[in-house]
């Protein structure tokens, strides 16, 4: 605000009101607290009126149901807002109008109460006001507002009370109308704070104690009125005692409070999750707000398995007692610690990403409100010392369309030391999760789907970590992925309706994550002891070598040898490794000992239990609900009679194709085609032209240093947004593509592969590189929501073939293309070639690539 413009004064309409609080200033948001928003509309009208006989520019922002305040002031402005768009939706429509309106503007603003039935808190009201009246003040505007008495809790009408300039109680009684100025900043009179008894254009102060007692006493005064939030549940509760079927309407509303979602999330839930099932939630959300997509899909699906109650599936369910912090948290962490100009700057175009890392930097280091590290403390004190994982779960992750595998954060908390020390802990992991909304993978795969302009508000999900004590180490027997759908077929008997598996060892983050350099157990469900053409004949290299797990002693997540871990399993050992027979028969044939360590197989623990055989039919339960393939990430502990218990700690729906239809294969001939296999692709039958190949020359790109191998993926991803974006593209490298260890093949993040049309991963014998069959990982649910075709190639394998020359016998582009990155040559080549075609055939299971 100008020096000038400090001292200015703005007539509100009235001339006695006006004397009363010494004129309004530049600057102001003026709050009215009314009975009836009728006598708003009053005063709203007359400031308007006024502004605009005094030239001023008047703007009604509109978005509430009640009567319009102003709709016959000839030169005011009215703009709707949708106010259903939410809390960020709300803020930042205003905060955009505001600056495209500039300085010296006047405002009125419909009744605030009127958002709560939309928004459900009382607390984001509060934080739509700290974050719209200070910038407003800013512009050198002056605001009207209004609060309907009796709707507000104490706590933000206390908000509103510190951050306005102006806050009048207005007052009918017995027809007459009374002002009470509560705040008026920097002015004052002896009189000021009295009530007032305005008459026409007139206002007289009440100053004798006998008339101000007898004007009060006739007031009616409301006790602290409960948050809207808690209103709602209280009335559920209820509602308990009603019968199933009128209980449903009740459930529904707490669906949308809690829940949200897609509509066809929404109808999941309202079908599934019962009233009783949505009050527990409720109690355990810390906050109020959302609770999320994964909260939503992973209550979904046991909500599912409870119902259909199929004996065996319930026997092995593990229950759950999971928490929430719901989404408001998260808007209030941001406006409370003063970032909410910056996030406003980051969501326009020009910021999306040039403010997103100073966003995400500063959310690492904020404070929470005092009331919800309270929350927290309580939350911590159930738990105890038992471990847990703070897991993401924004507003439109895991829902029909939009995965977000992998693209927010998750943090563990071993939860050992003192209280303060596990207090710390788990704040410092929400901060995590918080920061990862801004990180650039979720911010790209965001703008990738066109979700950039939604409300993408992050709650949290706090689980008990699945496992118990080994040694001093804490982590399940087991945990995976799977998948109702199989679409990773390598031989033609393998029925993908069936489904398939992927796991581990120890904690679910080295099956989910093909970053490690290690393998994980596949298993198609239809015969679990169906191995994948890479593990035949060389089981001890394909199999896995660590496992994740949380350390007591030392309070964190790390792994270690399965050698060191399986001696702790004690007989459950038996069940998941077994002896590396084709190692000690060559070590005998060699004249070495043969007592070498065992392999982690898991070969008893899928033939000698239920598991196969009980995933497969939560599988079948939960896509026959979700009309949709499935995606379900689980643990599996081991009980002392051998029996499984499985917790089922996340179900979203698997982004699939479809097989499509036959197509008409190119009839390339050895001395033409770049590449042939049998099996062991990804994406249906397909027939895609191949207007540019990137290829990754693996002798030259091994022959790298580090350094140089990095800058090689860097380049990739730079080839992506300027080739892939205009051809269709086939991009080819040695290894495992999105790896972080270069040894293991190109570690270009998802974001810098997203534009291709189809992926090759070529196996390295001599480098001991090979592509990981790794269907149902994160990168591969970004693979098929892309639509990207995969191939995993092992040359002279099964009839697999690659001849690279056909590539390099091509002109290389890369200079032309990229003239910064033209010293790559040698290690990345890119070629235009014609008339060529990649296609598939599931029936056949052969994929060929050449000229048609």
């Amino acid at each position: 605000m100008t020096a000038h413009t400090a001292t200015e004064r703005v007539s509100t309409g009235f001339e006695g009101l006006d004397a009363v609080v010494d004129g309004l200033r530049i600057g102001d948001n003026v709050v009215w607290q009314v009975d009836d928003v009728a006598d708003y509309r009053t005063v709203a009208r007359a400031f308007a009126a006024r502004a605009v006989a005094d030239g001023r520019r008047v703007v009604y922002v509109r978005f509430g149901g009640h009567a319009r305040l102003i709709d016959d002031v000839p030169g005011v402005v009215t703009v709707e807002i949708t106010p259903d768009q939410g809390f960020e939706g709300v803020a930042l429509t205003v905060h955009e109008l505001v600056t495209r309106e500039g300085t010296g503007v006047f405002y009125v603003f419909d009744s605030l109460t009127e958002l709560l039935p939309l928004w459900f808190s009382d607390l984001m009201i509060a934080n739509f006001f700290a974050v719209t009246c200070p910038y407003l003040f800013r512009l050198d505007t002056v605001a009207y507002f209004a609060l309907e008495r009796g709707t507000h809790t104490p706590r933000t009408v206390a908000r509103i009370r510190e951050t306005t300039q102006v806050l009048l109680d207005l007052y009918r009684v017995d027809d007459e109308v009374y002002v009470h100025p509560l705040k008026a900043w920097r002015r004052y009179s002896p009189t000021m704070f009295f009530p007032h008894r305005v008459r026409g254009d007139q206002a007289q102060p009440v100053t004798s104690s006998v008339e101000v007692a007898r004007l009060f006493s006739r007031v009616p005064r409301q006790g602290d009125r409960a948050d809207p939030w808690h209103v709602a549940f209280d009335r559920a509760r209820d509602a308990l005692d009603l019968p199933t079927r009128e209980q449903l309407p009740v459930a529904a509303e707490l669906v949308r409070m809690l829940l949200g979602g897609s509509e066809r999330m929404v109808r999941l839930a309202e079908r599934y999750v019962s009233l009783a099932e949505l009050l527990l939630v409720g109690a355990r959300t810390l906050g109020t707000g959302r609770i999320g997509g994964k909260s939503a899909g992973m209550l979904v699906a046991r909500a599912v398995i409870e119902h259909h109650g199929d004996p065996e599936v319930l026997a092995s369910l593990e229950p759950h007692d999971s928490f929430y912090v719901g989404s408001d948290v998260f808007y209030t962490y941001l406006v409370e610690n003063g970032w909410w100009l910056l996030r406003a700057e980051q969501r326009t175009a020009g910021g999306y990403y040039a403010r997103a890392a100073e966003l995400r930097e500063r959310v690492q280091h904020g404070q929470f409100p005092a009331e919800v590290r309270e929350q927290f403390v309580e939350m911590l004190e159930y738990f105890g010392q038992s471990p847990v994982i703070v897991r993401s779960s924004s507003l439109l992750e895991d829902d029909f369309g939009n995965a977000f595998a992998g693209k927010y954060d998750s943090v563990f908390c071993v939860n050992q030391g003192d209280p303060a020390e596990r207090l710390a802990a788990f704040e410092d992991a929400v901060r995590t999760v918080y920061a990862s909304a801004f990180s650039e993978e979720a911010l790209r795969y965001r703008a990738a789907r066109g979700l950039h302009e939604h409300d993408e508000q992050m709650a949290v999900l706090v689980q008990r970590v699945s496992g118990d004590r080994h040694g001093d180490a804490f982590f399940p027997h087991a945990a995976g992925v799977a998948v109702s759908q199989n679409l990773y077929l390598w031989d033609p008997s393998i029925d993908a309706g069936a489904g398939m598996m992927r796991v581990v060892l120890g904690l679910g983050t080295r099956a989910v994550d093909r970053t490690s350099a290690d393998y994980a157990r596949i298993v198609c469900l239809d015969d679990p002891t169906r191995l994948p053409p890479t593990a035949y004949g060389d089981a001890a290299r394909f199999a896995q070598r660590r496992v994740d797990l949380l350390s007591l002693s030392e309070n964190e997540w790390t792994s270690r040898r399965c050698s060191e871990v399986l001696p702790t399993l004690g007989t459950d050992a038996a069940l998941l490794a077994g002896p590396d027979v084709a190692g000690e028969r060559l070590a005998a044939d060699e004249g070495r000992p043969t007592a070498l360590p065992h392999l982690v197989d898991l070969h008893g623990l899928l033939t000698r239990t239920e598991l196969p055989a009980t995933v497969r039919r939560t599988l079948d339960l939960l896509e026959q609900a979700y009309e949709h393939p499935v995606d379900v990430e689980f643990t599996v502990n081991l009980a002392p009679d051998a029996t499984v218990r499985i917790n089922v700690v996340q179900c979203r729906p698997l982004q699939t194709r479809g097989p499509g239809s036959p197509v008409v294969m190119p009839r390339a001939d050895a001395a033409t085609r770049l590449l042939q296999a049998t099996g062991g692709f990804m994406g249906g039958n397909v027939r895609i032209p191949v207007e540019r190949v990137v290829l990754v020359r693996p002798d030259a790109y091994l022959a790298l240093p580090e350094q140089g191998k990095h800058a090689v993926a860097r380049a990739v991803g730079r080839l992506n947004r300027v080739v892939a974006s205009e051809h269709s593209t086939l991009l080819i490298g040695p290894g495992r593509w999105g790896t972080t260890t270069p040894a293991l093949g190109v570690p270009a993040r998802f974001s810098e592969l997203s534009r291709v049309a189809a992926l090759v991963e070529v196996a390295a014998p001599e480098a001991g590189i090979d592509p990981e069959l790794s269907y149902g990982s994160h990168f591969f649910q970004d693979l098929v929501e892309q639509g990207i075709f995969y191939v995993a190639l092992h040359d002279g394998r099964r009839g697999a073939q690659i001849s690279p020359e056909r590539v390099t016998e091509l002109e290389n582009l890369l200079a032309q293309v990229l003239p910064d990155d033209a010293p790559l040559g040698p290690a990345l080549h890119v070629a235009a070639p014609r008339g060529w075609w990649l296609a598939s055939d599931i029936a056949s299971q052969a994929v060929v690539c050449g000229p048609a």
